[in-house]
C-alpha cells in the first residue's frame, strides 16, 4: 500500500485547508453544547469535497482524508455519510444524510433535521426524507453533534437496491475516519494546556508520566488513522470493522485521558475539548458499540 498522498489529494487538502481555515478556532465564551455552522455546510457541499468518492481516480480514500481533515473542526460537519455512504445510492440525495439502524432509533440521531435523508439499514437498504412532525430536535443533548429523534418514520420507504453489507462496511469506514480527526483534534487541545499550564514550576507537559499517556494517545490516534485508510482503500467488511472497532476502542481509552489531564476546566465549556471527546463518546456506541464491531469482523473474516 502507497502511504504517500497523490498529488490530486494534496491539492484537495490544500483547498479544504483554505476552507476550513475560517473556522479553527472553537467558540469558548458562553460555548454551546454542539457547535455547528450552516456557512460551513454550505461551503464544504458547494466545494464538492463531498463528491471525491464519485471519482473513480480519488475513490473513498480520498474520501476518507476529507472525513477526518474536516472532524478535527470544533464545528461538526455532517461529512461521512455523504461523502461515502451518498454515491452508493445512485441517486440525488439531499443533505445532510443520516443513517440509521432500524426503523425508529431508540438513540438520538446526529444531523437528522427536516429535509434531512434518513437511510434505514436492516435486512435492506431503504430511504425517506425527513419531514419536520418526524423530527424531535434536542438542543440540550450532550453529544456536541447537533442531533434529534425521530418520532417516527413515512408510511412508506423507498427501497434502494443496496446490500446492507455494503454500506454498513462504509458506515464503518467513515466512523473510523471520523474518529481519527476527533482523537487528533482532541489531542492537540490537550496537548497545547498542559504545555501552558504550570505546575510545580514547571509545565505539566514535562511530566513523564503525563508524556507516556500522551505518546500510547498518539499511537492510538495514528492507528484509528491507517486503519481507517486501509479500509477505505480495501472496502473489505472485515478491514472495516477491524477499524471501528478500534476507533471505538481508542476513543474509550483517550477520552477517559484527556479529561484527566485537563481537570476540572475539561468538565467546563469555557474549554473546547467537549467539542471533540463528547462526539466520540457518541461514536462508542454507533452500531453496536465494540462488541458489535468485534463480532463483525469475525464474522466476516472466519464466517
Amino acid at each position: 500500500m502507497d502511504l504517500d498522498l497523490t498529488d490530486d489529494q494534496r491539492a484537495i487538502l490544500d483547498a479544504l485547508d483554505s476552507l476550513c481555515k475560517p473556522f479553527e478556532n472553537a467558540p469558548i465564551h458562553d460555548a454551546p453544547l454542539a457547535a455547528a455552522s450552516q456557512e460551513l455546510d454550505r461551503a464544504v457541499v458547494e466545494g464538492g469535497f463531498l463528491d471525491v468518492a464519485l471519482d473513480p481516480d480519488l475513490g473513498c480514500v480520498t474520501a476518507a482524508i476529507v472525513i477526518e481533515r474536516l472532524s478535527r473542526l470544533p464545528f461538526a460537519v455532517e461529512s461521512a455519510a455523504s461523502a461515502l455512504v451518498r454515491p452508493l445510492l445512485g441517486e440525488e440525495i439531499g443533505y445532510p444524510l443520516c443513517l440509521v439502524e432500524n426503523a425508529r432509533p431508540t438513540r438520538p440521531v446526529r444531523f437528522l433535521r427536516a429535509g434531512a435523508t434518513v437511510v434505514q439499514v436492516g435486512d435492506g437498504v431503504s430511504l425517506f426524507t425527513a419531514t419536520a412532525d418526524q423530527v424531535r430536535p434536542e438542543p440540550e443533548a450532550l453529544f456536541a453533534y447537533p442531533v434529534a429523534t425521530l418520532v417516527h418514520g413515512p408510511e412508506e420507504y423507498r427501497s434502494t437496491g443496496v446490500s446492507s453489507a455494503e454500506l454498513l462496511a462504509r458506515w464503518r469506514v467513515g466512523l473510523a475516519a471520523e474518529t481519527a480527526g476527533l482523537l487528533a483534534a482532541a489531542l492537540a487541545a490537550t496537548c497545547a494546556h498542559l504545555t501552558d499550564r504550570q505546575q510545580f514550576g514547571r509545565p505539566l507537559a514535562t511530566f513523564q508520566a503525563l508524556r507516556h499517556r500522551l505518546s500510547e494517545a498518539q499511537v492510538r490516534t495514528n492507528g484509528v488513522y491507517w486503519l481507517a485508510m486501509k479500509a477505505a482503500a480495501s472496502l473489505d467488511p472485515a478491514d472495516a470493522a477491524l477499524a471501528a472497532l478500534h476507533a471505538q476502542e481508542s476513543a474509550r481509552h483517550c477520552v477517559y485521558d484527556f479529561h484527566q489531564f485537563l481537570g476540572a476546566m475539561g468538565m467546563t465549556l469555557e474549554h473546547p475539548l467537549h467539542l471533540w471527546t463528547y462526539r466520540l463518546k457518541l461514536l462508542i456506541g454507533e452500531l453496536g458499540g465494540r462488541n458489535a464491531q468485534a463480532l463483525a469482523a469475525a464474522e466476516a473474516s472466519w464466517g
